[in-house]
């Protein structure tokens, strides 16, 4: 049976952020996904606006790239059961 389940990669280390079936182990395929480019119009907004809503946000930015931010991710979402595999 074949199973997907979401996780993040980083510094060599990826974090499920919803929990793989009970007893699940194996042999595993990790495919990363393209991070898309979003249509601002289809969020009502422009360039200009886009750009000041980085230039504002941007503080955050080192906080938000931690990797303890996913474990908080996964709570704030209800996917509890968050782990670490090397």
């Amino acid at each position: 049976m074949l199973q997907s389940v979401e996780g993040v990669y980083r510094d060599g280390k990826i974090a499920l952020v919803e929990p793989a079936s009970e007893g699940a182990k194996g042999k595993v395929i990790v495919t990363f996904l393209a991070v898309g480019e979003l249509n601002l119009a289809d969020r009502g907004i422009d360039e200009s606006q886009a750009a000041l809503l980085r230039a504002k946000l941007s503080t955050f930015t080192e906080d938000w790239q931690s990797p303890e931010m996913d474990s908080y991710n996964a709570v704030q979402s209800g996917r509890c059961g968050a782990g670490f595999v090397s």
